[in-house]
């Protein structure tokens, strides 16, 4: 059986974000998966780690270091180190995000005081957070939104990203989601699928949602959804050629209706059907379906 030892080999993944975002927890599954882990460790011993991994473990072994924001100023090293590719190694960034709200309410549950929050108020310390964390998250190579994931959830984002077998390839993840719930925001793209007549007020398939055959059959068949598809497909298969060549791994499209109900989620799941058959390993994913 093929592990993430086997698969990564020699990969390092860095991982950081938001107090209260799941760092931990995507630890504890990189470890479970075959890496060499290395927790709250200051960006400017990158490479030192690295060396002392090679040396002891070999340079196969994986490698995934958890980076907070209790580094400060030393944030500009990490950039450095992986902007110059000082480590040597395959790397990927991933960053860790949610909402102000939903990272208060972690923070009081676990009765513990933002790092950065100096005496003050919680989200005081979380928008500082945000403002040394921006240039990294704009560089990330996978951000994943933990508002709505729960911890076996967001584990099984991590294996899926860092244990399948065909690492080398782009994974594509087509979300659907309503405008009424807000932006995902881990999103490479957004596409409005507004413009299309919505299956709501259509009785026979108001209860239905865009996973149904007539539904999705409905959507398809409107005026404007097979231009919009002939059209978007070339751009996503451009765009994702491009990540590859620079080397992202990751790519998430997301697409949106005013529910998340009936029309992005048959456009999401002819997206990721129409991705997988130009050779991309693509899933569909539906945010807010029974939501309403």
């Amino acid at each position: 059986m093929m592990t993430a030892a086997d698969t990564h080999r020699g990969e390092l993944v860095v991982v950081t974000g938001m107090t209260g975002a799941g760092r931990s927890t995507a630890a504890k599954e990189l470890e479970d998966l075959g890496f060499y882990v290395v927790d709250n460790m200051p960006p400017s011993l990158l490479r030192d780690v690295v060396r002392l991994v090679d040396e002891s473990k070999g340079t196969e072994q994986p490698i995934a270091v958890v980076v907070d924001v209790r580094s400060g100023s030393f944030f500009q090293s990490l950039q450095a180190n992986l902007a110059q590719g000082a480590t040597g190694r395959r790397t990927t960034l991933v960053f860790l995000e949610a909402t102000d709200e939903v990272l208060v309410r972690r923070q009081e549950a676990a009765r513990r005081p933002h790092p950065l929050q100096a005496g003050g108020r919680l989200l005081d310390g979380l928008q500082r957070e945000r403002r040394v964390l921006g240039d990294l998250r704009s560089e990330a190579d996978l951000v994943i939104d933990t508002t709505s994931l729960n911890v076996h959830q967001l584990t099984d984002r991590i294996a899926e990203a860092f244990g399948t077998p065909d690492s080398t390839r782009l994974t594509v993840t087509v979300t659907s989601f309503g405008f009424k719930y807000g932006i995902p925001v881990d999103a490479d793209f957004v596409a409005d699928m507004r413009f299309l007549p919505n299956p709501f007020w259509v009785p026979e398939l108001r209860a239905g949602t865009g996973r149904d055959p007539e539904v999705s059959d409905y959507v398809m068949s409107r005026p404007g959804a097979k231009e919009f598809l002939d059209g978007y497909l070339p751009v996503l298969v451009g765009v994702a050629e491009g990540y590859l060549r620079e080397g992202k791994r990751f790519m998430t499209i997301a697409v949106g209706c005013t529910g998340g109900k009936h029309r992005s989620v048959a456009m999401t799941e002819e997206i990721a059907r129409r991705m997988r058959d130009h050779g991309y390993v693509a899933r569909a994913a539906h945010r807010d379906l029974g939501r309403e």
